[in-house]
């Protein structure tokens, strides 16, 4: 597994990210929606990933990727949480669900799930906070988890 904050990632790490992000959320789920929104590159921001090639010097690509970013005092959140169809299954969403948790550090946190997801979030503390609602027309739903768990 791989961290960096925003600060901290090269050019070459952001697009292999991004171009991960873009083949589940825009190309898999036909999402047309601008996933570039400015705090991918905050200091507060905290990328976690896992590359498709973990020696050292490997080939730079990301096969699952969470992000975690600084919602005020007290507050944190996590998105862009996916994984490539060719890795899906082997449990990498739960390795960088724990280690996103790991920074939270006490702080409670939001989560726009998507609602076939729901159940799998409860399974880490969050629970349903609201109503369900169509993003990008997919529907999903808040979830919060309450700081301190």
């Amino acid at each position: 597994m791989r961290r960096a904050t925003g600060d901290e990632l090269d050019a070459r790490t952001l697009y292999a990210l991004l171009k991960l992000r873009a083949e589940v959320f825009i190309a898999e789920q036909q999402s047309p929606w601008l996933d570039v929104d400015g705090r991918d590159l905050a200091p507060s921001t905290v990328h976690l990933w896992l590359p498709d090639d973990p020696a050292p010097g490997g080939t730079g690509g990301a096969v699952a990727t969470v992000r975690v970013t600084d919602e005020g005092p007290g507050l944190a959140a996590i998105g862009r949480v996916c994984a490539a169809p060719s890795h899906r299954g082997r449990g990498l969403i739960g390795e960088l669900m724990t280690a996103a948790l790991a920074e939270l550090d006490g702080r409670a946190c939001l989560l726009e799930a998507q609602s076939h997801l729901e159940s799998m979030y409860t399974k880490y503390g969050f629970a349903r906070e609201g109503d369900e609602f169509i993003e990008d027309g997919i529907p999903h739903v808040p979830m919060r988890r309450p700081a301190g768990v």
